[in-house]
This record gives C-alpha cells, sequence and structure tokens, in this order.
C-alpha cells in the first residue's frame, strides 16, 4: 500500500497521509515517501499550492507510530529522528504556499508537520497537541522552535511541558490556526483558501513567502535587503507585464508562472 497518496486539482497538489488504520502514524517507510513527493513538488512549476491532509476523518496524524518505535533500536530511533526533521524542514521550505488540513486528530509529529506548513486550517472540534513529555521524550521534529514563534514562548511552553490536548477553536484564539472549518469539511476550505491565492502571481508568491520566512531570521536592515532582491526577481517577469496590461485592460490577468 502507498503511505502517501498525491493528486492535483488545477495548481494545487493534495497530499495525504494514507495510513487511516494507523491514525496516519509516521513509520519511516511513509517518512520517505513524503520526503520524496516533497522533492517532487518544489521541483515542479504546475504546482503553485500545496494541501497537506490525512485520510478518513478521524485524523491528519498522531505522530510516530508508537508501535514501530517499541520494536526500533536505539540507532533506528536516531534515525527516525533525523529523517522526520528533514523531511519537514524541506516541506518547511518548500517554495510554494502550504496548508495544512487539519481534517483530525493532529499529536505529536502530526502536529509539528502543521507547524512546519505556511497556514493551518482545522475541522471544527478537531483535538491537537504537542504531547510528547507525556511519553517521556520532547518535540523532536520542530514543535519546540517553531510553535513560540507562532504564539509566543510562555504559552507555547505551557503546551509541551503539559502536554495538554486543545481543540480547533482554541488554537485559533491563539493564533496556532488560520481558520475553523465549520460549515464544510477542513480539506474543502484549504481548497478555497488555496484558490485565493493563486489567483496572484506564482512567483510573486513564492517571492513573497521567501522574503517573510528569510527575514524574520534577520534584522530589520537584513530583511529589507533581502525583500529587495525577492521583489527584483519580479521585475523581468512576463506576468508582471500581464498584470499592468490586464489592468489597462480591466481584466482578470492570466498568470503563467513565468
Amino acid at each position: 500500500m502507498t503511505n502517501i497518496l498525491m493528486e492535483k486539482r488545477g495548481y494545487t497538489a493534495i497530499v495525504t497521509i494514507n495510513r487511516e488504520e494507523a491514525l496516519n502514524a509516521f513509520n519511516y517507510d511513509t517518512l520517505l515517501e513524503l520526503q520524496e513527493k516533497a522533492e517532487e513538488i518544489r521541483i515542479n512549476p504546475e504546482i503553485r499550492a500545496v494541501v497537506f491532509t490525512g485520510a478518513g476523518e478521524k485524523a491528519f496524524s498522531v505522530g510516530a507510530d508508537l508501535k514501530e518505535r517499541k520494536t526500533l533500536s536505539i540507532e533506528q530511533v536516531k534515525r527516525n529522528l533525523h529523517k522526520i526533521n528533514e523531511v519537514f524542514n524541506a516541506i518547511d521550505q518548500l517554495p510554494q504556499p502550504t496548508i495544512a488540513s487539519m481534517n483530525g486528530f493532529a499529536f505529536g509529529g502530526g502536529m509539528e508537520l502543521a507547524l512546519a506548513c505556511d497556514f493551518r486550517i482545522a475541522a471544527s472540534g478537531a483535538l491537537m497537541g504537542l504531547t510528547e513529555t507525556s511519553l517521556a521524550i520532547i518535540p523532536g521534529a520542530g514543535g519546540t522552535q517553531r510553535l513560540p514563534r507562532l504564539i509566543g514562548q510562555s504559552k507555547a511552553m505551557e503546551l509541551i511541558l503539559t502536554a495538554r490536548r486543545f481543540t480547533s477553536e482554541e488554537a485559533y484564539e491563539m493564533g496556532l490556526v488560520t481558520m475553523v472549518a465549520e460549515r464544510e469539511p477542513a480539506i474543502e476550505a484549504s481548497l478555497a483558501f488555496a484558490e485565493k491565492m493563486l489567483m496572484n502571481g506564482p512567483i510573486a508568491l513564492q517571492q513573497a513567502k521567501y522574503a517573510i520566512k528569510n527575514g524574520m531570521n534577520a534584522d530589520l536592515h537584513t530583511g529589507l535587503q533581502i525583500e529587495r532582491k525577492a521583489y527584483e526577481i519580479t521585475i523581468p517577469t512576463e506576468d508582471r507585464v500581464e498584470a499592468l496590461q490586464a489592468f489597462a485592460e480591466k481584466r482578470k490577468p492570466e498568470f503563467k508562472g513565468k
């Protein structure tokens, strides 16, 4: 069985963790397949936005496959830890905007995958959390670093040290999720959100994302230089000329990503 599925709807790729019977937990093989899909997406100009979701209705992902974990040596656990970091960092660094469509439980590594995405859209009532300390470990796939950057150090420390589970509505109040899908499935809300971005120039989307993410890790002066360089990349594009022409002709632009 294929652990990771991918389909395209227009310019959006939908990546599904396909282990419904295991609540979409990550074993080593699943991480390898997810890494392959991330690389495929990164170099595909026909993919302009990415949605990550989980198979079924119960779970986005509950994190590491604990049944597998019980069988692993210490060296193999370290191997898995290295791989999940490598994969989630690759997703974090994708040039396309990414959305975690959180259709259900998102615990541990599942929550960390969501944190590696640019946006999180969650089903109403979905439970989530970084629950690793309850298993005598800590978040090891970016959770201790990405969560405080999103919601602040104190709140992140509270959630991680108590291993508290919380709802999508609470996550929205914290600023952790972008939207709670109350009237439609999370995947449909995520695709609709992606379409709003896809109305805009694809090169501009990538360069704006690059400037924001890299500028946030720099001082203001360096960040402004990063922004200027990213802007300069958009100047010679056909899409920029098309946008000006469409404005003059009072029509919607037809962007080609060139």
